[in-house]
């Protein structure tokens, strides 16, 4: 996979998304997603908040939370979403679409699973029917390595997880079957809706009524 198809596809991502939250009601903003405490605007404030940072701040940020990284995160984008508009936010995201901005040592490829994820984290929140290429969800799928995953947390001890729509699958023990993006959304911790999964042990990855 080139650097080239990767960046391609980040430039891609950021735009789709502006356009979805662009048409999003205003209540939506204020929506639960799929990252715990975080609504909609929290997370677009975090996936943006690279664009309008910089390094030296960044690293600021990092030694107010003593070296935290998840708490940083969580208090940047808290305070991002009280001070920013929805139409500030959408403008970030559709400005910044070529940034080159990606994660300490994830590249690329780092930059595209930050944006995917945290979309899905959204959309699936919301209930949207979007679904984001398999193609490019190949692409986070084909670079998630056990550091990665292991980052995340999930427990996915004895069981398969099963692409439905791609050549994919993660794991042994009982099956649990769905969309690439979903099970992407699984590797990474998240919790989804009841329904959207399928086999044996599915009903271990679903989300519990808020």
């Amino acid at each position: 996979m080139t650097e080239d198809r990767l960046r391609d596809a980040v430039v891609a991502e950021r735009r789709e998304q502006a356009d979805l939250l662009a048409a999003l009601r205003p209540e939506q903003w204020d929506a639960p997603t799929l990252c715990d405490g975080w609504r909609v605007r929290e997370v677009v404030a975090h996936t943006t908040m690279p664009f309008r940072t910089s390094l030296r701040r960044t690293l600021a940020e990092l030694v107010r939370a003593r070296g935290d990284i998840n708490r940083m995160a969580d208090r940047c984008a808290r305070r991002d979403a009280a001070e920013l508009s929805p139409a500030e936010l959408v403008a970030s995201l559709r400005d910044n679409a070529a940034h080159p901005w990606t994660p300490p040592g994830g590249g690329a490829h780092g930059a595209l699973s930050h944006d995917v994820i945290h979309g899905l984290d959204i959309t699936v929140g919301l209930g949207l029917d979007r679904r984001v290429p398999t193609g490019r969800i190949a692409m986070v799928l084909s670079g998630m390595r056990p550091k990665n995953i292991s980052f995340f947390g999930a427990d996915l001890t004895g069981v398969t997880l099963e692409a439905t729509d791609l050549d994919w699958s993660h794991g042994t023990g009982a099956p649990v079957r769905g969309p690439a993006q979903d099970l992407l959304l699984v590797l990474c911790g998240r919790r989804l809706p009841p329904g959207r999964l399928s086999g044996e042990a599915a009903a271990r990855f679903a989300r519990r009524d808020r």
